[in-house]
């Protein structure tokens, strides 16, 4: 499986840089933000920025609180405390215009196994509120962007993990939203596809905003530009993946 021209590989410390001398607006905006199932805290009282274009990563053991947040964010679930804005829009009282503005990928990247990938990106598209006249150029577009090609007219079921992974990811993108939630991105896949689904990633920042959680230190390291370590539902640090940042040695140091 080869990448797109589009997505040829980027100079990853250029990018952090740019992305650090130049600090953009907010495009999710964290503040207090809590989550109880009864006694039981998923997270607690979570304050946090993620600029506009950049790629942020979430890091933490299972059970942190990643996927709840994430999860509030993409309007799964309610917060119990605090307030939460994606582009200037609260996810409890504007969820419709919130929804509009996030593609999400969850971990188990679930896809309809009678389709075919073509099919199921047009059920996508409309789903997405696509007009229909745009359906055929969005599945285009994304198609190639994603080089789904050699795919496009396969079962979803009949896809390779690698193969899965993207035709999630194109539906998140097929209505070109703000903000894209990754939940474990890179789980699953073989070393050769680890590389390609980091310079997907990477190209996407700018123009849009990326959030990422994943278990492993290195991809997380060259993928993001900033992230957030998260333990029991609670942020311990967040710092910028400059070049002098041993990310290993900050996150044990924290957990």
């Amino acid at each position: 499986m080869t990448i797109s021209p589009t997505y040829a590989a980027v100079d990853d410390r250029a990018v952090k840089a740019d992305a650090i001398r130049a600090p953009s607006p907010v495009a999710i905006s964290a503040v207090e933000v809590s989550k109880h199932y009864g006694r039981a805290t998923a997270l607690e009282r979570l304050t946090l920025d993620i600029r506009a274009g950049e790629v942020f990563g979430l890091m933490g053991p299972n059970g942190s609180g990643k996927t709840t947040f994430m999860r509030l964010l993409a309007g799964y679930l309610l917060p119990s405390g605090g307030r939460l804005q994606v582009a200037g829009h609260d996810v409890v009282s504007e969820s419709l215009e919130v929804r509009r503005r996030i593609g999400y990928v969850p971990e188990s990247a679930p896809l309809y196994r009678q389709m075919r990938v073509g099919e199921f990106l047009s059920f996508m598209a409309r789903l997405r509120g696509v007009p229909e006249r745009k359906v055929k150029a969005a599945v285009e577009r994304i198609v190639e962007r994603l080089a789904l090609s050699a795919v496009v007219d396969k079962p979803t079921r009949a896809l390779s993990r690698g193969y899965r992974q993207r035709a999630a990811l194109a539906q998140a993108l097929l209505h070109d939203p703000e903000i894209l939630i990754l939940d474990e991105p890179s789980n699953g896949l073989d070393p050769r596809q680890i590389i390609e689904m980091r310079q997907l990633i990477r190209s996407l920042a700018g123009q849009h905003t990326v959030l990422m959680s994943s278990h492993i230190l290195s991809e997380v390291e060259k993928t993001c530009d900033r992230v957030a370590v998260l333990l029991d539902g609670r942020l311990l640090g967040v710092r910028a993946l400059a070049e002098s940042c041993d990310l290993e040695a900050w996150f044990l140091s924290l957990t």
